[in-house]
């Protein structure tokens, strides 16, 4: 009986393996995995936004009201321009949409000199207070 029951344990064995090698690899595969493609045009769109929101902060930052506002507030331009590429993605996204739509309204006639400087100034504490904190 003893020799029964190990044969038995040993065929049961061989055919579970023997199973388990017959199903192709890809059907084990789970459906939602991302492949790498995807993964590498996620990781790029996501670069690209980062340097557009950069590029869209240090140019609200650089415009000549700007610079002006900065230099009569005593702020080193330079230093607001360095530390913004120390944002998060998340924040870099907020002030960048908060500077393009205050130079849209500016632009278009909705904000005068002084409401600019105002928000700019704003913008330039924000992005110093984020930064020295971490």
């Amino acid at each position: 009986m003893h020799s029964l029951m190990r044969q038995f344990v040993r065929v049961a064995t061989a055919s579970t393996l023997a199973i388990v090698f017959m199903i192709p690899q890809d059907s084990l595969a789970q459906s939602h995995v991302v492949s790498l493609a995807e993964l590498q045009g996620a990781a790029v769109a996501a670069t690209q936004a980062r340097e557009r929101n950069i590029e869209t902060l240090r140019a609200f930052v650089s415009s000549p009201v700007a610079e002006k506002a900065l230099k009569s507030a005593h702020v080193d331009s330079q230093q607001v321009k360095n530390a913004v590429s120390r944002l998060n993605d998340q924040e870099l996204a907020q002030l960048a949409a908060r500077a393009s739509k205050a130079q849209a309204d500016f632009a278009a006639g909705s904000l005068s000199d002084r409401d600019l400087i105002i928000i700019l100034l704003a913008v330039v504490a924000l992005i110093l207070i984020i930064v020295a904190v971490r």
